[in-house]
């Protein structure tokens, strides 16, 4: 089956040509032969990386997996396998053009492909266990777009999440999956207290860090250069986004969590998430969602802090879990609060 075929259209003579030309967003229009084919899947490679942060724009996908290289070329290779497999998984088994164009069978790749490299050890059957998970999350993420059709939910990055968790817990019953040892040690939860001098110094790193770690990458010069990415594709989501890294840094803050795990931004990307998903995607803008946004992100950390005792009690790491928890509840709830209803789109 040629793959490439399903995005390019076959040119007259047969010679490779393209119908593209860019846009704001990418490449936009319609390919023709071999070559405008490539070109498309590549752009749609691109969103992927880009949905990662809610952007179907492949210059942010192209800033975001720089980002990434810059800190780790291993993660960097890691999260372009597991969307180039996502998306070609996605075409093979005839999902929708336009979502596979938008990146949307793309993103929960990038991030299974990250996670596994992180949390497993680097081998090349860890790179095979990413070839495989991806395919799975492109699977997953259409079931779930089924169920959640009568619910009018996005799935956001749950199928990352529940793909990953059953790599991880894997391990305990395969011998050969080794794991990389950043793993949570499985325990009962155990009563933290405030630890480490919070300084403004530390206060601007996680906030930057924050945005960071939504991709693993514990970076400042990384985390500045998704932040570029963000702001290029849209000024709203990148405006969220300081909000809600910002908003999740203070309530951790506030709540007494170690200066350490503020400064690394453990308690701001799923606020990042969570913001930039309410703020600007999925909720008419204006005031009011900015305000609904804003305490979404406040309640993130709260809803981290849980997911991670919980998930740390079998060595599990809690990853993305309480921004689509959280999500899920408010975009639930919006459904029945005046104002913030959501509009009829494409939901991912």
């Amino acid at each position: 089956m040629n793959i490439i075929g399903r995005f390019g259209l076959p040119s007259a003579s047969g010679a490779p040509a393209t119908g593209l030309h860019l846009s704001p967003s990418g490449l936009a229009g319609q390919g023709t032969g071999w070559l405008g084919g490539v070109a498309m899947l590549a752009d749609s490679v691109l969103r992927g990386m880009g949905q990662v942060m809610f952007q179907n724009n492949s210059y942010a996908g192209l800033l975001f997996l720089l980002g990434i290289a810059v800190n780790s070329p291993l993660f960097a290779a890691a999260a372009l396998a597991g969307t180039v497999t996502s998306t070609l998984a996605a075409l093979l088994l005839g999902a929708d053009r336009q979502m596979v164009r938008a990146g949307l069978f793309g993103f929960n790749g990038a991030l299974v492909g990250i996670a596994l490299l992180y949390f497993l050890a680097p081998n090349p059957l860890t790179w095979l266990c990413v070839i495989l998970a991806a395919s799975c999350a492109t699977v997953l993420m259409a079931a779930m777009m089924t169920l959640f059709r009568g619910w009018d939910l996005p799935v956001l990055t749950a199928p990352f999440v529940l793909v990953a968790l059953s790599f991880f817990m894997a391990t305990a019953r395969f011998g050969r999956i080794e794991a990389s040892g950043l793993l949570p040690t499985a325990g009962l939860p155990v009563k933290a207290g405030p630890q480490g001098v919070v300084t403004a110094a530390s206060l601007g790193q996680g906030a930057l860090e924050g945005i960071g770690q939504v991709f693993f990458q514990g970076h400042m010069v990384s985390s500045a250069i998704f932040g570029a990415g963000l702001l290029i594709a849209s000024r709203r989501a990148f405006v969220m986004a300081v909000a809600g890294t910002l908003t999740g840094l203070l309530i951790a803050w506030a709540m007494g969590a170690s200066e350490v795990s503020m400064r690394a931004g453990a308690f701001g990307f799923n606020s990042v998430l969570t913001a930039i998903a309410l703020g600007a995607v999925f909720l008419p803008p204006g005031p009011r969602a900015t305000i609904y946004a804003i305490f979404g992100a406040a309640v993130t950390p709260f809803v981290a802090a849980a997911a991670a005792a919980t998930m740390g009690t079998f060595g599990l790491p809690a990853m993305t879990l309480p921004f689509v928890l959280t999500s899920w509840v408010l975009l639930l709830a919006a459904q029945s609060l005046p104002g913030l209803t959501a509009p009829a789109a494409v939901r991912r």
